[in-house]
């Protein structure tokens, strides 16, 4: 089972190893991708509570909401991500 913090670790190491920061941004169907079906929605809901944590920049434009990671939540992020990486120890 997957909790919330690992769920935002993976978004978040996704966008890291792609390089998008600040004005380099993505989709946010995107973001969804290579997690089990069961818990698409609750990447969602994690996708927007980054984005009131501020470590995701949200921009809504004419084609879809796009996300970008913001370097100035470096020890968030960090923290986010290496939740994820010890999941992936064992």
């Amino acid at each position: 089972m997957w909790s919330d913090d690992e769920i935002k670790g993976k978004i978040l190491h996704k966008l890291v190893r792609a390089g998008k920061f600040e004005h380099s941004h993505t989709a946010i169907e995107n973001m969804q991708k290579g997690f089990p079906k069961d818990i698409i929605g609750r990447v969602k809901e994690n996708i927007v509570e980054l984005g009131e944590e501020g470590i995701l920049k949200i921009k809504p434009t004419g084609y879809g909401v796009q996300v970008s990671v913001n370097v100035e939540k470096t020890e968030g992020i960090m923290r986010y991500v290496d939740i994820f990486l010890k999941r992936r120890e064992f």
